[in-house]
């Protein structure tokens, strides 16, 4: 069956909540990838791959569980980026959508699922969306460019920053997998786009589920001639202390401003171990979690081999368990405790407004001086082979190799006779 979605400025949320139970199957035929003059100043740049290796011109790849119509050609109507997102903790309804289309100043709204996937320790903003909607919202898609990007994107690929193209390359088939655990939903890349700030990679609707993601949780807000930080005092109150409202100009020019308030809905392998994550920016790059937050997941607890360690409280039993059977395999001398970096960093990646697994107790550096970013490294591969086995992703394996290391890819708990229990691996 076929289900159709609107277009226009307003997410129509409503219709996009039917659209994911009644996902259509759509025939997609696209011309050949191409890419605009990257230093063209007609406005942002995007270029498409539907290859089944990066840089050719094969046909798109069409997720069949995942396409919905492609929107063709936009009609007249604004385009315009949005002046402020906002990112709430949980899904919004449709009462409180109109509630905010009628706040004094508010001219258009989008409504969106947003999450953080980390991949290879960086959480990256994936939004889940209607193209047709959210692309009046990003300036130049009115280009071929942005036309078949928009497109592959309805066809159930995904479209990705130009600036993330290195960090994260597809694998020989053109996929990006979601998250650290080998089991983490892959998506084929179809078009590097710049897109709004603090979004960085976008797939159509239909991978809220599959993602675990919260539909409907963030909101695209335009002001028109009015002043975003006006509109932001307005809508306050309405969406209550646990939102995130950002204005999106000063998140594009300047990074977050010490003070604003975030919120990270991290999904994936690792989302029962950070779950909805609300911190304020402080200055330097710091961030502060709510304290509650902290309470709740952040202790401090003695381990082998490297003593006492503060992070997540639900790394601990796979994390002893890795060091307990380094011990018991003869290796506990490759392990360096004095060359222990840390756990627990309540700050962005330097230079960033990106959080990494290190914010949220995830993620251990060990053996420092000889493990540096874009290295070999000397890690001792039986450790290496240790930590994997617990459910760690090693950063030695990445592109950009971090062979210092490891962090929590997929939650288990030991069973009997001190091996992991893979009943209780999360799906």
């Amino acid at each position: 069956m076929t289900a159709a979605y609107p277009g226009g400025t307003r997410g129509g949320l409503v219709a996009k909540r039917a659209l994911l139970t009644t996902v259509a199957v759509a025939a997609l035929v696209l011309p050949a990838a191409c890419s605009s003059d990257p230093g063209s100043s007609a406005g942002p740049t995007a270029s498409t791959t539907g290859a089944a290796a990066p840089g050719s011109s094969a046909d798109p790849a069409v997720a069949e569980d995942h396409a919905v119509p492609a929107p063709g050609p936009r009609g007249p109507g604004l385009l315009a980026p949005a002046d402020i997102l906002v990112v709430l903790p949980d899904s919004a309804d449709a009462d409180l959508l109109e509630q905010v289309e009628g706040v004094r100043g508010v001219t258009s709204v989008t409504t969106l699922a947003l999450s953080e996937a980390v991949i290879e320790n960086q959480a990256v903003r994936i939004a889940a969306l209607d193209p047709a909607d959210y692309r009046s919202f990003v300036p130049g898609s009115d280009s071929p460019d942005y036309q078949n990007a928009w497109a592959r994107v309805a066809g159930g690929e995904l479209a990705l920053k130009p600036r993330l193209k290195d960090k994260f390359p597809p694998d020989a088939q053109g996929y990006l997998r979601l998250g650290g655990a080998d089991d983490a939903p892959a998506v084929h890349i179809g078009a590097y786009v710049d897109q709004q700030p603090l979004v960085d990679a976008v797939v159509n609707q239909t991978w809220v589920k599959t993602l675990g993601m919260k539909p409907d949780n963030a909101m695209l807000i335009r002001t028109g001639g009015a002043a975003p930080q006006a509109v932001i005092e307005r809508l306050t109150p309405l969406l209550g202390a646990d939102a995130a409202i950002t204005p999106v100009d000063k998140a594009s020019r300047i990074g977050l401003d010490p003070g604003a308030q975030q919120v990270a809905v991290v999904t994936g392998t690792v989302a029962d171990a950070v779950g909805v994550f609300r911190y304020t920016v402080l200055a330097g790059g710091r961030i502060a979690p709510d304290q509650g937050w902290v309470a709740d997941h952040i202790t401090t607890e003695t381990v082998p081999i490297l003593g006492q360690v503060t992070c997540n409280r639900l790394i601990f039993p796979q994390l002893k368990a890795a060091l307990q059977e380094v011990i018991d395999r003869g290796l506990a001398d490759k392990i360096h405790p004095g060359e222990y970096a840390g756990c627990y960093y309540p700050r962005f990646i330097a230079g960033t407004n990106t959080l990494s697994n290190h914010a949220f107790g995830l993620a251990l550096d060990m053996n420092v001086p000889g493990n540096q970013r874009g290295t070999v490294g000397e890690m001792d591969r039986g450790v290496v082979d240790t930590f994997k086995k617990w459910g760690f992703a090693w950063g030695g394996d990445w592109n950009f190799t971090d062979p210092m290391h490891f962090e929590m890819a997929e939650l288990v708990t030991p069973g009997g006779g001190g091996s992991p229990d893979v009943n209780a691996r999360e799906d």
